[in-house]
């Protein structure tokens, strides 16, 4: 038994549970993209964009499908990125860490100022300050022992997931005439041009919005790394988590079209704030406006607990600076944890001080490089399965059905996205920005550790040989001898 203080028992104690574990990857993929962002969509789409998030879903269930396989598999590596690295080496292992960071980063001072702006009302700051306010108290609960950001996050995405279950329960007795005058569902769903108003052309487009609102189910790997067992954890939460986090949003979306005309609903207005309103609910507006700001505020604990325990991973592998791997007593990661605040605190002013120039383009960035994640992770259990195989260690491990064919066909999703992206004149850039800077980040893994391995193939205590002196030139005309005589080489 271990002694008290030790290894074991700091980390039960100050480790995640697995509630918080659930709930940290269930409440990362829950946020205002949903309760407020899913009406551009639904506007642009019609009822149609029921489609796009159940094919949406569909891909991230078999992502993280196929990462629960290998982390069955092969347990204890870490987080996704380690599974990446054992597949395709340490360059993609390099490349994958940081663009992840690099997402989760910008990510972290977009969302800090959507919550200034939105406290703005409340309290009477700038917005800039508040952004620096809202990044500093978070920072100082990922400061804490993981425990208590496990506690914290679970609490803010505990109020999301019952305001949705909330208004899918409230939304279902109101169709079903309990209480109010009820509604034409048949109307609302089809009396406005029908269930494509805008054709299947539509449905495609507004994919990689909806993508973008739904991802980070792939979190449960990072955090389950801090659980007294991870692998088993982890096994739990992937098996689950598409396939909740599909029907959270597609039931909250559906009830959404089925209470209010989807006409009546306006692009960057909540949804949930008009079905709500003409449900008669009182004080719709600001009880959405709390819950939306929970979500901010979840999303941004998630950024920063993400963010630095990646960094901390590539630091442990020499991929970063050596400080980041540093850990305090409670087994917080500090200076990743003030190196990932900082980045988005500048993120955020970039925001303010040059919205259509420097923010725009880390947008850009990006914006699509979490289909590069995916399409890795897809990969790599292509790699990891066939090596399975091979080996006799395939039975009982890896069950996705149709395999490769289902990996196949998730790529080509994927690639769909990205192709989509590319007709779009309005995302356009983002898929071009976001392939150069994936690009350019393996080039700067390749020279990195191209280096470093260079570096370690040495023998041990060899040191490059100075170069011998030379010899001062003889002086013609000085009787020093040969003028013209040839230096050593």
């Amino acid at each position: 038994m271990a002694e008290p203080g030790s290894a074991t028992v700091d980390k039960q104690v100050a480790g995640l549970r697995n509630r918080h574990i659930a709930m940290i990857s269930l409440g990362g993929t829950i946020g205002a993209g949903l309760f407020v962002g899913s009406g551009a969509a639904i506007a642009a789409t019609g009822p149609a964009v029921v489609l796009a998030y159940l094919l949406v879903g569909g891909l991230v269930v078999l992502v993280m499908r196929m990462l629960g396989e290998m982390v069955v598999a092969d347990p204890g590596r870490g987080s996704f990125v380690e599974y990446i690295r054992a597949a395709h080496g340490d360059r993609m292992g390099f490349t994958a860490g940081w663009l992840y960071c690099f997402f989760w980063i910008v990510a972290l001072g977009s969302e800090a100022i959507a919550g200034a702006i939105l406290l703005r009302d409340w309290i009477n700051l700038p917005v800039w300050l508040l952004a620096i306010l809202i990044i500093g108290v978070l920072k100082a609960v990922n400061f804490a022992a993981p425990r208590i950001f496990g506690e914290c996050e679970f609490w803010l995405s505990t109020i999301k997931v019952v305001s949705i279950v909330a208004f899918v329960l409230l939304s279902a007795l109101y169709v079903s005439h309990v209480f109010g005058p009820g509604v034409a569902v048949t109307h609302n769903v089809m009396g406005h041009g029908g269930v494509f108003p805008f054709g299947a052309a539509a449905v495609i487009s507004i994919i990689p919005t909806v993508m973008f609102s739904m991802i980070g189910a792939e979190i449960a790997t990072v955090a389950a790394a801090e659980s007294p067992e991870p692998h088993k954890s982890i096994a739990r939460v992937t098996r689950s988590l598409g396939l909740r986090v599909t029907l959270f949003y597609v039931l909250a979306i559906s009830m959404i079209l089925i209470v209010v005309p989807w006409t009546s609903i306006v692009g960057g207005q909540s949804p949930f704030v008009a079905a709500m309103d003409v449900m008669g609910v009182p004080g719709a507006g600001l009880m959405m406006r709390i819950v939306v700001l929970s979500a901010i505020l979840s999303c941004l604990n998630s950024c920063l607990y993400i963010t630095s325990r990646v960094l901390t991973e590539l630091a442990t592998r020499g991929d970063a600076p050596a400080i980041l791997a540093r850990r305090a007593a409670s087994g917080a990661p500090r200076a990743a944890i003030a190196f990932s605040a900082l980045a988005g605190t500048l993120v955020a002013f970039s925001s303010i001080l040059a919205p259509n120039t420097i923010f725009v383009f880390l947008l850009s960035c990006s914006g699509g490089v979490i289909l590069v994640i995916y399409t890795l992770i897809v990969t790599a259990y292509i790699v990891s399965r066939n090596k399975a195989r091979r080996t006799g260690r395939e039975a009982g491990l890896y069950t996705l059905p149709l395999f490769p064919l289902c990996n196949y066909a998730t790529l080509a999703a994927a690639g769909l996205v990205f192709g989509t992206m590319f007709l779009n004149p309005d995302q356009r850039m983002t898929a071009l920005a976001s392939l150069a800077t994936s690009l350019a980040c393996y080039g700067l893994g390749s020279f990195f550790i191209g280096r470093r391995e260079a570096r370690l193939a040495r023998p041990d205590g060899w040191t490059k040989p100075k170069a011998p002196a030379r010899p001062a030139r003889p002086t013609p005309g000085l009787g020093s001898g040969n003028a013209h005589a040839v230096e050593p080489r």
